[in-house]
């Protein structure tokens, strides 16, 4: 992480270089005189009647070695666009000279102290770079001392560390490329997380045929890297209560198998097994921020490669709930990785309720393109309790319809159900009608199509573009506003 943050809960240094002030919505300068020197009030309220502050931050050069830098907080804010301003700090002072920066928390023109937690929570999540295999790395950090006594509580500031770092860890996974994160280092990365707390079983393709998982294994024989399902426990409760379940497609890259997607933007399939990796950063999160919650992550983890061994289209195969699948498009992979995982955690879980995240369907971006991931779902209290969550961190959802109309679009003559709607059209409400018969017991379930949010080739409010992390903010939220 680029950005080292120091809190101290007295303002003990005198004259501090680089000063941020946190001001009201209109840039008032009165309440600054008691936060600079009179010089520099009369200098700073001078500029404010000239200065464009449409901008909501302001820097003014005081002195060749002090320059002071006003926050303007709106009357009624929300915490989304506090953390938007901290972006936006961030953008605006990264490519400066400037490295070392002073917050007087004092100066908060309100007493809730978690303004400075959300405007550095931003700042962080948009600081977020993937350069791991830069041959030169820019390694000019930012250092931001907090002062006086708006600080963020001890317990506030572990929270915002564990959500950043299950956010970057999940960015980092979805960056890596396919020849490094493959199936078989994906697992040993994920074993390794019981360092931080999480209990990891790890279901190689011995134990997964004998499970009966062929729909999983099917999507992955075609590559010389194998396959597995990898569950995550945290238990942060002392009673044996039902856990909250969240399942993910770990596609680790997606040639589309023998029904070979095209070469331009298959680059892009590196990103297919994002769905796995909010699982993973949001379990890192709940261990890391010790959450009073008992919750599982399953991931399937496979490679669809179009190898001799590789599924054919025609084939049949046979879940792990007994139910059998005909494949007419070995590219709707990611349903079939889902449909065993999605069984086995209900039957061995039994959780209250299970959320799956999947780069399911190029569909769901024609529907919501990069705004909205798509929401499916067979419970109301769950799909309003995702809408309310994603609407406070700004990682929507939109519910669209799941009926049994569209069944017959996925049946088939030779099987309990085909892999696709041949016929076409309604491509991500067909793949979600698909996953629903993978529910046996009636176990609240959502799924959100991530694919138009998992990646960001122009970046958003909180990332700098490539791999966003999105998803795991919205579930955590979900989890402290509703089940903590």
């Amino acid at each position: 992480m680029s950005i080292q943050i120091y809190y101290k809960n007295k303002f003990s240094i005198k004259n501090p270089s680089n000063l941020i002030l946190f001001v009201d919505e209109k840039f008032s300068s009165s309440p600054l005189k008691k936060h600079i020197s009179n010089s520099e009030y009369a200098f700073v309220s001078d500029l404010i009647k000239t200065k464009d502050l449409k901008k909501n931050i302001a820097s003014f050069d005081v002195s060749s070695k002090k320059k002071i830098i006003l926050v303007s907080i709106k009357k009624n804010y929300s915490n989304s666009e506090i953390e938007n301003l901290g972006a936006k700090f961030y953008e605006q002072f990264n490519n400066s000279k400037i490295r070392n920066f002073y917050i007087n928390s004092n100066s908060l023109p309100s007493i809730d102290k978690n303004i400075v937690g959300y405007f550095l929570h931003g700042l962080n999540l948009k600081s977020y770079k993937f350069d791991k295999y830069k041959s030169k790395k820019n390694k000019n950090n930012i250092t931001i001392n907090v002062l006086g006594k708006n600080i963020p509580s001890s317990k506030d500031q572990l929270k915002f560390k564990a959500i950043e770092e299950g956010t970057f860890y999940t960015r980092d996974l979805v960056s890596e490329p396919g020849n490094i994160l493959h199936p078989d280092e994906y697992a040993k990365r994920l074993n390794s997380l019981k360092k931080v707390g999480l209990k990891i079983n790890i279901y190689d393709e011995k134990k997964l045929r004998k499970l009966g998982m062929n729909t999983l294994l099917g999507v992955g024989q075609g590559s010389i890297r194998g396959s597995y399902l990898v569950t995550m426990e945290w238990n942060g409760l002392k009673d044996k209560s039902k856990p909250l379940a969240f399942v993910g497609k770990g596609v680790c890259f997606d040639t589309g198998g023998i029904s070979l997607k095209p070469a331009k933007f298959m680059e892009d399939m590196t990103y297919d097994m994002a769905g796995s990796a909010v699982v993973v950063g949001l379990m890192k999160s709940l261990a890391q921020r010790k959450a009073k919650v008992n919750a599982v992550g399953v991931v399937g983890l496979v490679e669809n490669m179009p190898g001799g061994n590789a599924q054919r289209p025609g084939d049949i195969v046979k879940s792990y709930s007994g139910k059998t699948v005909e494949i007419l498009n070995t590219d709707a992979e990611g349903r079939l990785v889902l449909a065993d995982a999605l069984t086995y955690t209900e039957e061995k879980f039994k959780p209250k309720f299970i959320v799956d995240l999947a780069t399911l369907t190029g569909a769901i971006i024609v529907s919501l393109g990069s705004e909205y991931a798509g929401l499916f779902s067979n419970d109301d209290k769950l799909s309003n309790q995702l809408i309310n969550a994603g609407e406070y961190v700004e990682e929507k959802v939109w519910r669209m319809p799941l009926n049994k109309n569209f069944d017959k679009l996925i049946d088939s003559k030779n099987a309990d159900m085909q892999n696709i709607n041949y016929v076409g059209g309604a491509g991500s409400t067909t793949a979600a009608q698909f996953l629903q018969r993978f529910i046996l017991n009636k176990t609240p379930w959502a799924h959100l199509d991530i694919a138009g949010m998992a990646f960001s080739k122009y970046g958003g409010a909180l990332n700098s573009g490539g791999a966003t992390g999105y998803g795991v903010r919205l579930l955590n939220k979900l989890i402290e506003d509703n089940y903590e």
